[in-house]
């Protein structure tokens, strides 16, 4: 099995373990065919990012303990759907990213451009 590349064409670098993110709840940004969502994008939520997604039906702010999902607060880094993403983005209210932990499939929603004007740092999950 090859190892996952991210945007910028080096190996993944997992996004949280804590919260534990993603698809395959892995830590990294990975992602397979029945991802539909392509989630993809390591982010780090705000604040309004996580109200634009709540007021859009996808509330990743209330807990679901029953699923081990222990909502997510402002700072938290998340795999989110690289639609829901460039969506924001288009509107001028996406948070932040991390390239190197964003997988390479997300440019096939999003343009590296748009990721680029919003990458942070890579400081360690």
């Amino acid at each position: 099995m090859h190892a996952s590349l991210n945007v910028l064409g080096t190996p993944l670098k997992p996004c949280s373990h804590d919260p534990l993110t993603g698809w395959f709840r892995d830590g990294c940004c990975n992602t397979d065919a029945n991802d539909r969502g392509s989630h993809t994008v390591c982010a780090r939520v705000t604040d309004a990012f996580l109200r634009t997604l709540a007021e859009q039906g996808n509330d990743l702010i209330t807990p679901a303990p029953q699923y081990g999902f222990p909502g997510l607060k402002e700072g938290d880094r998340w795999c989110v759907c690289a639609g829901s993403w460039y969506a924001a983005y288009q509107r001028g209210e996406a948070c932040p990213v991390d390239l190197e932990r964003t997988h390479a499939a997300a440019l096939r929603v999003v343009p590296l451009e748009a990721l680029m004007a919003c990458a942070e740092g890579g400081a360690e999950a």
